[in-house]
């Protein structure tokens, strides 16, 4: 079991930048790919960012792709999305999430953190 706790939402004007921060407790960090999601009002979750279990390769949703950039660290059981130029469409809640090997996402979430980017 892994516990995920979010924090760095908050409002913010377009194009300007917020760096999200995802705190791992519970089992060995390095053992779960970590990943950002999130969901606006009325819509799906989506898929925003993931980074492998050694950090080496990360991956992007197109609409986020050159703008986010996600990254982990191993001494603070920590994730983080950095996130620039940001546009009203980013608008959603944050969910950070980790998969071991084999999973799938959904297993283990964190409880979200709300950005808003006022246009």
């Amino acid at each position: 079991q892994v516990q995920l706790v979010e924090s760095g939402g908050g409002l913010v004007q377009a194009g300007g930048s917020l760096r999200l921060s995802c705190a791992a407790s519970g089992r060995t960090f390095n053992n779960y790919a970590m990943g950002w999601f999130r969901q606006a009002p009325g819509k799906e979750r989506e898929f925003v960012a993931g980074i492998t279990r050694s950090g080496g390769n990360s991956y992007y949703a197109d609409s986020v792709k050159g703008r986010f950039t996600i990254s982990r660290d191993y001494g603070k059981n920590t994730v983080y999305l950095q996130m620039n130029s940001l546009k009203p469409g980013d608008t959603a809640v944050y969910y950070c999430a980790a998969r071991q090997d084999g999973d799938n996402w959904g297993k283990y979430w964190g409880q979200g953190t709300q950005v808003t980017v006022s246009s």
